[in-house]
């Protein structure tokens, strides 16, 4: 898959079929439509595009709303890399380009650099300035530009039942299973080890705390999950707590995960953390004793839960 910074990089003279939109996780809805773009590029000779944005549409229109996104623009076109899609076209949304009218948008992207012969859509599909044009304006568009609109039905999407937005909710809520089916791969947080409080070595539970760079990317809800990552070509398990540590103290949230069986120094590494289930809630703790205890029974269903799914 290539790789083009914005509709004005991409230079390719084969046409093309593209589809658009955010594809914030990657998730089976999306895979439906994507397979169903490479299918029809194949059968028709043209080049597989994917015309997404970077930011997030709402992150520049409603910034107010304090929107998170499953992936990172990093994590999204590494899982859109194994999709068998020729070419990703990210591009920059800005207050300029959400000004264009629907006939400049098909006009000077669509059709002038992206060559497109065909569009596959879903049925709500809205774009131009203020979203005012539908999928039916697409189509007297094509009729006059020369593409074809294959158009993604309610029924089709409604088999599916899934959106970014209810797998943003389900991860809300601590529901990271339920996401997990939804984007059918684990949800992961990816970032540096950084130094903590060092309060895990104290209580025999050496932890790695995860640093995330990208202020965006949507933190589940805190509590303690069972994870897994891969570190040096080898799979390890443990369990990770996100909160703000109010036994100890503690303001700020963090991200720590116990590895098993674990001995590495992992400072300074970049680690993508995948995570597999939630085990119980945050919770302030009357002792450093009944916390220790908690942790021991985090372990326990740790292990248990990596003997029922994961055992060799």
């Amino acid at each position: 898959m290539k790789i083009h910074k914005g509709a004005n990089a991409f230079n390719v003279e084969k046409q093309t079929a593209v589809t658009i939109g955010t594809f914030d996780g990657v998730h089976a809805g999306h895979q439906k439509i994507i397979k169903r773009l490479v299918d029809a590029a194949k059968i028709e000779n043209l080049e597989s595009v994917i015309f997404t944005f970077f930011p997030h549409p709402r992150m520049v229109l409603q910034r107010e709303s304090g929107l998170k996104l499953i992936n990172t623009i990093e994590e999204r076109i590494k899982i859109l890399e194994k999709t068998g899609v020729n070419h990703l076209v990210v591009h920059p949304f800005t207050q300029q380009f959400s000004r264009l009218t629907a006939r400049e948008f098909v006009r000077d992207i669509l059709v002038q650099r992206l060559k497109a012969k065909k569009i596959i859509i879903g049925y709500d599909h809205r774009f131009g300035r203020n979203r005012t044009a539908d999928i039916n304006t697409l189509k007297e568009f094509g009729e006059e530009y020369g593409f074809e609109v294959e158009e993604i039905t309610k029924q089709e999407v409604d088999q599916v039942a899934v959106s970014s937005t209810k797998i943003r909710n389900a991860l809300l809520e601590g529901k990271v299973e339920k996401a997990n089916a939804y984007l059918q791969t684990p949800f992961s947080l990816k970032g540096l080890v950084i130094k903590g409080r060092g309060l895990g070595k104290e209580f025999n539970y050496p932890t790695a705390n995860l640093s995330i760079e990208e202020a965006y990317k949507l933190i589940p809800k805190n509590g303690v999950y069972v994870v897994r990552a891969q570190i040096n070509d080898q799979n390890y398990f443990g369990m990770m707590s996100i909160g703000t540590n109010p036994t100890v103290g503690g303001k700020s949230q963090s991200i720590e995960t116990y590895f098993f069986n674990l001995d590495k120094d992992l400072y300074g590494k970049e680690l993508q953390i995948e995570m597999l289930v939630r085990i119980r809630d945050e919770k302030k703790f009357d002792s450093i004793e009944a916390l220790k205890t908690a942790m021991r029974q985090d372990e326990a269903f740790t292990r248990q839960y990596i003997k029922d799914n994961y055992a060799q």
